[in-house]
C-alpha cells in the first residue's frame, strides 16, 4: 500500500522533530555557552534532513495514490491534515526559505539593538525588507492554497480561521473593551479605596517556589512520569508529548508571577500530554495549531488560576512550600485584587487580561493593512500611536522601543501569529462555559483541589481531538457552536465587576 510509504515517511518525521525539538530546549536550558555554535551547526543538519526528506517530490504522488487505496475513515482524515502540511512545504521554493532566513537572522540582530537605542528610523530600513518578504510568501501560499493572503499566512498558525470570521469577532470584542475598561478602573479604584491593595513581599527563595510549583502541577493534571519543570530565560512548554519539557523562571521578591507562568504552561503540557498515543506520528494527531494550544493554557491560567476556588484550594500548598508568612494577612478577596489587577500599560506581555486583548487586535488590524499593501512601514508609528491612545488611552509617538518595536514577531517574519493569543482567550472561555454545562460543579471541585471530570472534558473535546478537523470545527464540535466572543465578554463582566 502506497499509504504505508507516507506511514514509514511519517515515522522518520517524528523521529526528527523529537531530536530538533529535545536539542532546542536543552539549548535553552543546559547547553553552556560555548556549545553555541556546535549546537547551531547539529540543528541546522537535522532541519535540513527533515526538510529534504518531507518535501520530496514523490510524497505528492503517494498522496494521490493512496486516496484511491481503501482507507478507514481516520486514515483518510490523517492523509487530508498531511497534504495541508505538505502543501504549506512545497509551497516556497527553497530560495525563498534561505533567503528568508538570512533576511530575518539579520532583521532580528538589528532588533536587539537598535530598541534599547529607540531608534525606529534605524530598523524601519530592515523592517521593510521583511515586510517584502511577507507580501510575497503571502502570494505564494495563496496561489497553492486558492485563501486570500493574509488568510494563507494565518492558516499556518491556526487552521481554519479566516480574516471573515475573525474580524467580526474582534469587531464586536473591541467595541466592547474600549467602553468596559474605564468601568473596570472607576469600579477597582473604588475596591481599591475600601480596601487597600496588599502586597506580597519576600524574599522567596527559587527551591521553594520550585517545590510549591512540583506540588501543584501533579494535581492540577501534569504528568511527571512524561515531563518535568526547569528555569529559563522566558518560560515555555517544548520537548514531544511523551516527553514534555516546561520552565518557568522565578523572582526571589514575590512569587506569584512564576506560578501563574507554571500554570499557564502547564496548560500547554496537558494539551501535549492528552493528545492521542496512536498513530502519534501522524500530523492529524497532533496539537491542532497556535489558537488552540493558547485556549489550553489560558483554561488553566485564567480560568481556573485567577479564581477564588483556586486560592481556596491552593493556600494550603503556598503555606506548606513557601511559608504561612507568603499570604499573612491576605484573604482570597486580596489575592483575587492581587493577580486579577488591570492597570493599561505600553507592553503586550505585560498586560493584564482585560487590555491584552486590545494590543492583540491593534497588531491584528495592522498586520492587515501592511500584508494587503494598504499600510507600508513608515505609517506604522504614527498609526500605533492613534490605536494605543484610542484603545488604552496611553500615547507611544516618541517611545517606539515601547510601541511598534516592542516584539520580535514582525522581525522574524510572523505575520497571522498574532491573532492566536486573542483567539486562545475567547476559546478558553467558550470551552469553559461548555465544561461548566456538563458538569455543574466544577468550581467546587476546584476549592477541593479535583481536576478529574475537567481534565476527561478537555480530554474528549479538545486533546484527543488532535488536527482532525480545523479550529472552528473543533470549536463547534465541542461546544455545539462557533466562536461567539460573548463567552469571554460575560467571564469578564463576572470576574471584574
Amino acid at each position: 500500500m502506497t499509504y504505508q510509504n507516507l506511514d514509514d515517511l511519517n515515522q522518520t518525521l517524528h523521529s526528527l522533530d523529537h531530536a530538533l525539538s529535545v536539542l532546542s530546549v536543552d539549548e535553552a536550558v543546559n547547553m553552556p555557552e560555548g556549545g553555541g555554535e556546535a549546537r547551531a551547526e547539529a540543528l541546522a543538519t537535522l532541519a535540513g534532513m527533515r526538510h529534504e526528506r518531507a518535501a520530496d517530490p514523490k510524497v505528492r504522488d503517494w498522496i494521490e495514490e493512496a486516496r484511491k487505496e481503501d482507507l478507514t475513515e481516520d486514515q483518510r482524515l490523517a492523509l487530508e491534515e498531511f497534504d495541508r502540511v505538505y502543501t504549506n512545504l512545497i509551497c516556497l521554493p527553497a530560495e525563498f526559505v534561505r533567503r528568508k532566513t538570512e533576511i530575518t537572522t539579520r532583521t532580528e540582530q538589528a532588533w536587539r539593538a537598535m530598541r534599547p537605542a529607540n531608534d525606529w528610523k534605524g530598523f524601519e530600513k530592515e523592517l521593510r525588507k521583511v515586510i517584502d518578504l511577507a507580501r510575497e510568501e503571502a502570494g505564494l501560499r495563496s496561489a497553492a492554497t486558492g485563501l486570500s493572503p493574509y488568510d494563507a499566512l494565518m492558516d499556518q498558525f491556526d487552521p481554519g480561521n479566516r480574516v471573515d470570521n475573525v474580524t467580526p469577532v474582534f469587531t464586536r470584542l473591541k467595541a466592547f473593551l474600549k467602553d468596559f475598561l474605564p468601568e473596570v478602573l472607576a469600579a477597582q479604584a473604588e475596591r481599591h479605596h475600601k480596601r487597600p491593595l496588599k502586597k506580597v513581599i519576600g524574599p522567596f527563595p527559587k527551591a521553594n517556589q520550585k517545590a510549591l510549583a512540583e506540588a501543584v502541577m501533579p494535581v492540577v493534571g501534569f504528568d511527571f512520569t512524561h515531563g518535568r519543570l526547569d528555569e529559563s530565560h522566558h518560560p515555555f512548554c517544548g520537548g514531544v508529548p511523551t516527553d514534555v519539557r516546561m520552565t518557568t523562571r522565578y523572582t526571589e521578591h514575590e512569587f506569584l508571577t512564576s506560578l501563574l507562568a507554571v500554570l499557564h504552561e502547564t496548560g500547554h503540557a496537558q494539551y501535549e500530554q492528552g493528545l492521542e498515543r496512536l498513530s502519534a506520528h501522524w500530523p492529524h494527531t497532533q496539537a491542532r495549531g497556535m489558537g488552540m494550544h493558547e485556549s489550553q493554557s489560558l483554561f488553566v491560567e485564567m480560568q481556573i488560576a485567577r479564581s477564588p476556588e483556586f486560592w481556596q484550594w491552593a493556600r494550603v500548598y503556598v503555606d506548606q512550600h513557601i511559608g504561612t508568612h507568603a499570604l499573612e494577612d491576605l484573604d482570597v478577596e486580596d489575592i483575587m485584587a492581587i493577580v486579577n489587577l488591570v492597570e493599561p500599560g505600553f507592553i503586550r506581555v505585560d498586560a493584564d487580561e482585560v487590555t491584552y486583548p486590545l494590543h492583540v487586535i491593534l497588531r491584528y488590524e495592522l498586520e492587515n493593512g501592511l500584508v494587503g499593501g494598504n499600510l507600508q512601514v513608515s505609517d506604522i508609528p504614527e498609526l500605533w500611536d492613534a490605536k494605543m491612545r484610542e484603545y488604552l488611552g496611553i500615547s507611544t509617538i516618541d517611545n517606539p522601543k515601547d510601541g511598534p518595536m516592542q516584539d520580535v514577531h514582525w522581525s522574524a517574519g510572523l505575520f497571522g501569529y498574532f491573532p492566536s493569543y486573542t483567539l486562545g482567550a475567547l476559546m478558553a472561555a467558550q470551552q469553559w462555559a461548555a465544561m461548566e454545562k456538563a458538569n455543574p460543579g466544577a468550581r467546587q471541585q476546584i476549592a477541593e483541589g479535583n481536576f478529574t471530570r475537567i481534565n476527561d472534558w478537555r480530554r474528549d473535546n479538545i486533546w484527543r481531538q488532535g488536527s482532525r478537523f480545523s479550529t472552528p470545527e473543533i470549536m463547534r464540535r465541542a461546544t455545539g457552536e462557533p466562536l461567539n466572543a460573548d463567552y469571554f465578554i460575560n467571564h469578564l463582566k463576572k470576574r471584574y465587576l
